[in-house]
Formats: structure tokens, sequence, C-alpha cells
């Protein structure tokens, strides 16, 4: 491995003293891998027996502060696995893992997770959710947001709205509106060098104090838009003072309304990880101050705002969305009877395609709160309608459950088939039935596939299409 940089040793040693070499001989050790389980999906689909297979085939062993979480043998590849097209897991760094178990989102809750690609924290939030409440996930770079939502969308998430704003852009629309807020924060990457040993390169000093000033402006638009009695985890993947102890005392000075509540420090020498850091906060209610007081003040704010919108809860903008709405109707009707969209939400178009919105009118967060906004994904994409013809997304397919679909064809996982059609080729199939059908390896779908005379046209999207 490259040498540590030298400033980076010296100031381990005045951090941890006589733990020092402990921590440095841990970078001559392996680096861990991880994944993390969408239980759901094992228990939703009645492949709970499929765990024992994961854990032989990838030699999984638990990870002590995540339920789901496992961490996998280094010679396994579990990212070339069908299973993980099909959303079954999420590949993520042990540690990393620890915020959002202490972020404790509820079913119900309105959850921000600020800075949020690729994509770890937001798919462990939103299997927290249960498919109820709402989660925002933010990424203010055009290319990691797209990755964020194509994240997404592989783990069958329905109740994800993924943005690309700065973070004031996004404080002065949600004021005081979220339970939770995830700031996984920018950071020098101090626990990726054994990860990544070329981010050495790059790390300096002065690389430490310029992201430690990203952090404190960050901080207070994240906390302008928690709920007083919210909770929010600040995390980094760095191990100095500046950027995790030091820049929270300055946050606090400044806000007297929060109190640190907790805080986590993973050390790569003390657990099977890269390391983390983690603090909880949590926003106190002004002296004196009722919810109502505080949902009046936040009304205020919207409107003084203006929105500017598209979206705007016209009545021409509804009816054709609930007009687009008929179609997938009638899909739905026919081929996926079972289907039960998020509760609370409503149709929404962009262009042909069409979402199911999370968000309901007359709350912070109704469709005209969007406007300005660069969005990726608004929920669920159900759809497009072309011509009144309607064509399910490939992210409906990994939401829904073979136990909601009239037609589906089942392969192993291993079965050639499956090969075929991650590479987009045609499959022949000995089912006579005409039409939409979900495709699934051991009863999980992996995509879409419409039949028509003894042939599977496949409906995997090209841009995920791979050599296999």
């Amino acid at each position: 491995m490259t040498a540590l940089p030298a400033a980076f040793v010296d100031r381990i040693r005045n951090q941890l003293g006589s733990e020092a070499e402990a921590f440095f001989h841990s970078y001559e050790e392996p680096r861990t891998y991880g994944l993390r389980l969408h239980p759901d999906k094992l228990v939703r689909e009645g492949r709970t027996e499929l765990l024992p297979e994961l854990e032989r085939q990838f030699g999984l062993k638990p990870i002590p502060w995540c339920p789901d979480g496992y961490y996998y043998d280094s010679e396994a590849r579990p990212g070339r696995h069908p299973y993980h097209a099909a959303g079954l897991y999420y590949i993520q760094d042990p540690s990393a893992m620890i915020a959002a178990e202490l972020l404790d989102p509820q079913p119900g809750d309105h959850v921000l997770d600020l800075a949020a690609a690729p994509g770890g924290k937001t798919t462990q939030i939103a299997l927290k959710l249960r498919g109820q409440g709402l989660l925002v996930a933010n990424e203010i770079h055009p290319s990691r947001a797209k990755i964020l939502s194509e994240n997404v969308e592989r783990m069958g998430i329905g109740n994800t709205i993924v943005t690309n704003a700065t973070p004031g852009q996004l404080a002065s629309r949600w004021p005081m509106a979220f339970d939770r807020i995830m700031l996984d924060a920018p950071c020098s990457g101090e626990g990726m060098f054994r990860k990544e040993p070329d981010s050495m390169a790059e790390w300096s000093q002065e690389s430490v104090s310029g992201c430690a000033s990203r952090q404190r402006d960050i901080l207070p638009d994240a906390a302008a838009m928690l709920k007083p009695g919210g909770r929010m985890v600040y995390a980094t993947c760095t191990f100095n003072r500046e950027e995790n102890e030091e820049t929270l005392a300055w946050f606090l000075d400044l806000h007297p309304d929060f109190r640190l509540v907790k805080v986590e420090r993973l050390w790569p020498h003390l657990i099977e990880g890269e390391g983390h850091f983690a603090a909880v906060l949590e926003k106190l209610a002004p002296e004196g101050a009722d919810d109502e007081s505080l949902r009046t003040e936040n009304a205020k704010i919207r409107r003084t705002r203006g929105e500017l919108s598209r979206f705007a809860s016209s009545k021409s903008a509804s009816s054709s969305a609930w007009a687009a709405f008929k179609p997938f109707e009638a899909f739905m009707e026919d081929t996926l009877p079972g289907l039960r969209l998020p509760a609370g939400g409503e149709p929404l178009l962009f262009g042909e395609a069409l979402y199911w919105y999370p968000g309901q009118a007359g709350s912070p967060f109704s469709a005209s709160s969007l406007g300005g906004l660069k969005i990726l994904r608004a929920g669920l994409h159900l759809g497009d309608n072309r011509k009144n013809r309607f064509e399910p997304s490939h992210a409906l397919a990994l939401y829904a459950s073979v136990t909601m679909a009239v037609r589906s064809v089942d392969y192993r996982a291993d079965a050639p088939e499956v090969s075929a059609y991650l590479r987009g080729e045609v499959l022949t199939a000995d089912s006579p039935h005409k039409g939409w059908g979900l495709l699934t390896i051991d009863q999980l779908p992996l995509g879409w596939y419409k039949a028509s005379e003894g042939q599977l046209k496949n409906h995997y999207p090209k841009g995920l299409r791979a050599n296999r």
C-alpha cells in the first residue's frame, strides 16, 4: 500500500496517542466489503430461504450495527450477480451503514437526504419507511444525481423524490418541513484511504479546511429544513476533528435551538470497516411555541416565496394527469391487478412520463413545491403514455411483486436465459400467453417482457444491458 501522507500520520499520532500504531497497522489489513439486503423482497416474495444460499455463495457475516447488513468475502462478486440487478441488495461500505441506523426514520416520516449520491443511505432510509411517508434524496452534482436515481429505481423504491439542487434551493421551499434529515457531508475522505489508495494523493490539510468550510455552508440550510423536535444525523467518512467535532461545536454555538444527542466514531482498528463519524442532533422547539403556530409560520413562508411551477395545483394540470392515469389503470387491471400504490399520492406528468407522486396537495410537499427544481425522479415512475398506449417503466417492474402479476416467467438465477435477458436478447417461451409480463429470477422481478407468438420481447432498459 502507498505510504500514508506524512501530515496525516502526524495528526493521527496527536489525535490517538497510544492507539495510533494500531490504527496504522489496520491499513496493512485487507479492506472490508459489505452489502445490505432488501428484507421486503425476501419476505414479500416468500423467498426467505434464499438467505442461507446467499450466505453460502457470498460468505455473508452479520454487521453488528445494521440488522440488514452483511460482510461478504473479497473474492465474491455480488455486483455481477442477477440478484443485484433485481434489487435484492445494495453494496455499501459496512461503516457507512451506521448513519441511517442512528437517524432511525419511522414509517410515515418526511425525510431529507441532503447529499445523497450514490444512494446507500437513501435506500437504507427508504426501506425503513416501509413505503409510508416521503423521502427527498438530493445531489448537487448532475452526474452523481443520475446514479442516485438509478439506484433508487433498482431497489424498487416508490416514495422517493430525487432532486438535483443546492441546499439553499431546497431550504427556500421546505422550511421546517422534515422529521428527519441525513447530512452525509462532503469531506476529505480519510476513511477511503484503504478502499481507494489513490485518494491519498488528493488529501492535504488545505483540503481538510476546505471541506470544513463547505460543511459550515451546508449545515445552516439543513437546520432550517428540520422540524422542531426533529432529528438530524451529521456524518462523514473522515477522521479529523476539524470536519467533525469542531464543525459541530461551531454549529451548536450558532444554533442554541439544537442539542447534541449522540456521537459514534467507527475506527478501522477497532471494528471491521473503513471508519465513519456520525452525530445525532435534535432540534428543540422555541420556548412557548406549539405545533400550530409553527405550521402557520411555515405557511406564511411558503406563500411569500411564491410557487412558480408548471405543476401548480391548477384544475387543468390535475385533470391532465388524471386523464393520463386512465391508460395506466387499464394496464394495471390487465397486468398487475394486485398492485398497491403508496397511499396519499397523486399522478404527476413530466411530458410523456407518468409518476405516482408521494406528496399530498395542501402539504409542504404538494406538487407545486417542485417549481424551479430539477427533478430526476418524482416518486414512482409508472411508465410512459405514447399516443394513448401505456408502456410500463422498469421502476414499476422492480417495485412490483410476482404475486401482483397476471403473467410472469420465472428462471433460476443461474439459468442462461437470465444472462441473455440482461444482454437484451429476445427469449423463446413455452407459455402461450400474450402481453406484458414480469420476468423473474427465483420469483424476484428483474424486468418486463412482452409475449407474442412464442417469444418474449425484451424490455430490459438498453442503458442497463451488459455483456455477461
